[in-house]
């Protein structure tokens, strides 16, 4: 399959980026190192080109019926310039994708999705749109950068007459930003280090990432790339598509009950209260390492006598700990906070507790 670029590919390649394959598309991993970016986040502010990601329009009287039919959350509670974290269930009790739903107004909605998934979510949408909500795939004309960190929002105020710090966590506004109209402001990230996420129209991209570089400067404001954008929302214990939720977890099991709302009808959600009266049998859980390792995707997880009990679904080293810490899905009784679990990196098992989300918290 050809990668699709992003419109400012240029401008990543002329920063110095090392650019690779990810989700599809062409991608910026890192400018300078992956510690250097990620502490840049966590202690200023960082700009990430995520405009691989996909946006979809849902409008019309059926708008909403749509979208409770077929997400866990309950998007009747949004009100006009509010976000909701949720997800596509499949007939299986996995996961189609996470996605944010935007509320624009009543009859309008966004609905943001993970880039390697655009497609598939996309026929997800149309198969379930039995009642003729109106869809428009909006993700080939949509740019979206995360400007993240705690210097982020004094450097962005420069750019726009909103208010932004009357915008609360999870919530947006539409306006004028770095002189394009109808941007999207939105209180949103995956990093944990606080900050707004930007949409603007892809003939606006090149003269607003100029903007916030320039507005940034005395901030020391740096491009960010995807290699500490993973380490920073696992530090944060977010979920990745792929890795740590796909069509084969349950909500239940990845931590996801808080957006899976049995308050109305949605797609297989009587086999996932079941299962939430039931209980599960394994849980996604965070760990941090008590032994020197790193932990990978994928490496098992066992328990003192040494027998398998899940595996890694995720796993870096900390740069604001530095200690390996990772996620991973381990059997119900070895899911608790304290527990001690052994991962097995390369036939070595290595001590690691689980521990309570976030993990630098």
């Amino acid at each position: 399959m050809e990668l699709k670029s992003v419109p400012l590919r240029h401008i990543h390649e002329k920063l110095g980026a090392k650019m690779v394959p990810f989700a599809g598309f062409t991608m910026p991993v890192r400018y300078s190192s992956d510690i250097e970016e990620h502490m840049a986040v966590r202690n200023g502010v960082g700009v990430f080109d995520v405009s691989h990601m996909g946006e979809f329009k849902i409008e019309g009287p059926n708008a909403l019926d749509l979208i409770q039919r077929v997400t866990s959350n309950d998007a009747s509670k949004l009100i006009n310039g509010q976000a909701q974290y949720s997800c596509l269930p499949n007939d299986q009790g996995g996961i189609v994708d996470d996605l944010i739903v935007y509320k624009i107004k009543d009859e309008d909605y966004l609905i943001v999705v993970n880039a390697g998934n655009i497609e598939k979510d996309w026929n997800w949408f149309i198969k379930h749109n039995t009642n003729g909500a109106v869809m428009k795939n909006n993700s080939p004309d949509v740019c979206l950068f995360a400007v993240q960190g705690p210097k982020a929002v004094s450097v962005l105020q420069r750019l726009t007459k909103t208010d932004l710090s009357s915008i609360k966590y999870y919530h947006f506004a539409i306006g004028e930003f770095a002189g394009a109209t109808n941007v999207i402001m939105s209180n949103t990230g995956y990093t944990g280090a606080g900050g707004f996420e930007i949409y603007v129209l892809k003939n606006d991209a090149e003269k607003v990432w100029n903007a916030l570089f320039e507005a940034g400067k005395n901030e020391n404001i740096k491009p960010i790339g995807l290699g500490a954008r993973d380490t920073l929302r696992l530090e944060m214990g977010f979920c990745l598509y792929g890795n740590d939720i796909d069509d084969t977890t349950s909500p239940l099991e990845a931590g996801l009950g808080w957006i899976t709302k049995f308050t109305k009808d949605f797609t297989n959600s009587s086999a996932i209260k079941k299962q939430k009266e039931e209980g599960v049998k394994k849980k996604l859980v965070g760990f941090k390492m008590i032994d020197k390792g790193i932990p990978r995707h994928d490496y098992p997880i066992k328990d003192a006598a040494g027998h398998v009990i899940g595996k890694v679904t995720s796993g870096t080293l900390s740069p604001v700990l530095g200690i390996g810490i990772g996620l991973g899905y381990v059997t119900t009784p070895h899911a608790t906070a304290g527990s001690e679990i052994f991962i097995d990196v390369r036939g070595k098992g290595l001590r690691a507790q689980v521990s309570k989300l976030p993990l630098i918290g």
